[in-house]
């Protein structure tokens, strides 16, 4: 046994994932939240702020506070459209020349995806480069810190798949 050794975690990413499991009568509305993506793309507007939007958001940030014990404020909320057998270019949520004012969260919510995953890439110290796919299915989310590039993949062929993306900070 050696003694006084000790250990102390310097960093880590930290991923939250799961289903947005709304009490009963409060369930999102989905294709409202489809909806206002669509709408703010043909109209080239930021996404409105809407009562399905609060919900969700609401209940998102609650949970990580109560579950994690932080607090998250919003940044920016979009939302965006696949096409079938579409892949996104790499995302990154930061502005490299500006961390200040970089959020430090993204959150990605399925409003009405089929067969879709995300794909997170990360360093394990020497071991750069690595990646990590996980499917995101309606009504799920997926939030990683907003330094971590990912891109988005629609795998099917028949429809569109909508994504609303939030950003947060962490206080």
């Amino acid at each position: 046994m050696v003694v006084g050794m000790q250990k102390k975690v310097l960093s880590e990413i930290d991923l939250y994932y799961g289903d947005v499991a709304m009490p009963k009568g409060f369930e999102i509305d989905r294709d409202k939240l489809q909806s206002d993506i669509l709408r703010s793309h043909i109209n080239n507007k930021e996404f409105p702020y809407s009562r399905e939007w609060d919900k969700l958001n609401t209940y998102l940030r609650e949970h990580i506070n109560v579950e994690y014990g932080f607090q998250l404020v919003n940044k920016k909320t979009w939302g965006n459209v696949y096409k079938p057998k579409e892949i996104s270019i790499p995302l990154l949520n930061i502005d490299p020349t500006d961390l200040r004012n970089s959020p430090d969260y993204v959150l990605l919510y399925g409003v009405n995806v089929k067969d879709c995953s995300v794909r997170i890439y990360y360093d394990d110290n020497r071991r750069a480069g690595r990646s990590w796919d996980i499917p995101l299915k309606n009504n799920q989310f997926i939030m990683f810190p907003s330094m971590q590039m990912y891109y988005i993949t629609n795998n099917q062929k028949d429809s569109l798949n909508s994504i609303l993306t939030i950003t947060y900070e962490f206080i």
